[in-house]
């Protein structure tokens, strides 16, 4: 079964859907880099200067996360010198704006880079390798997901892909069909932190028919044949 599937062979266009800017949430981590004409005052911040930028940059997600803030249950960050930090829905820029704003009357024009860690994405079902994967890309589609599990299997239904997402503390199932072109500008295209993917099995797979059992029915009507030459 092949994705995105279309009758027509020329070049089509399709709107590229819009991307909702991510909220934080309790239990987000989040690496702060703050840099200012002070260098020696913006040292305070250990851990999240950008003179350790390279190394921070070249971390995987475990590792960066040793370095970052974490979101506390009440939506707070608590940070050196700023102390507490109301973020919860708060975009990483209008994050990066309140620390900055804070740091006014300490350092000499701070300059704050916000990023969030714990990007992570979920793949399950019939395909190569499902897991728990890291990204650290903006914007990471279905298929990008798919990719990072090693594709769907034969025996996986691409049109019956089921995305579980949870949006202002509920939980949503969407169906999802692969292989429709039209998957190109639906507002499911790309995936949000803490997304699952599912990909459910085929018939054939559920009732164990990986493979037809020919060496069965061969085995079955030779056993009967000679049944039937002894009962003779």
């Amino acid at each position: 079964m092949e994705y995105l599937q279309d009758k027509s062979s020329t070049v089509i266009y399709f709107e590229q859907p819009g991307i909702e800017v991510y909220r934080l949430q309790p239990n987000d981590d989040v690496l702060i880099q703050i840099s200012s004409l002070d260098d020696l005052s913006s040292n305070v911040f250990a851990g999240t200067n950008a003179q350790q930028s390279p190394q921070v940059g070249a971390m995987q997600a475990y590792g960066a996360s040793l370095v970052a803030y974490t979101v506390d249950k009440h939506g707070f960050l608590h940070l050196p010198v700023v102390g507490r930090l109301n973020v919860l829905d708060l975009s990483l820029n209008e994050v990066g704006a309140a620390v900055e704003e804070a740091l006014q009357n300490v350092l000499n024009q701070p300059v704050v880079t916000v990023k969030l860690v714990n990007r992570y994405v979920s793949v399950l079902g019939e395909v190569q390798t499902p897991g728990h994967f890291p990204y650290a890309q903006e914007k990471l589609t279905i298929y990008d997901a798919l990719g990072l599990a090693g594709d769907i299997t034969h025996y996986g239904d691409r049109r019956e892909v089921i995305l579980t997402r949870n949006e202002g503390g509920k939980n949503s199932r969407i169906c999802i069909d692969l292989t429709q072109s039209e998957m190109l500008s639906s507002e499911y295209y790309y995936l949000r932190p803490n997304d699952m993917v599912y990909v459910k099995p085929m018939r054939r797979r559920f009732w164990g028919l990986r493979e037809f059992p020919y060496a069965v029915i061969l085995s079955t009507i030779t056993t009967g044949l000679l049944i039937y030459n002894v009962s003779r």
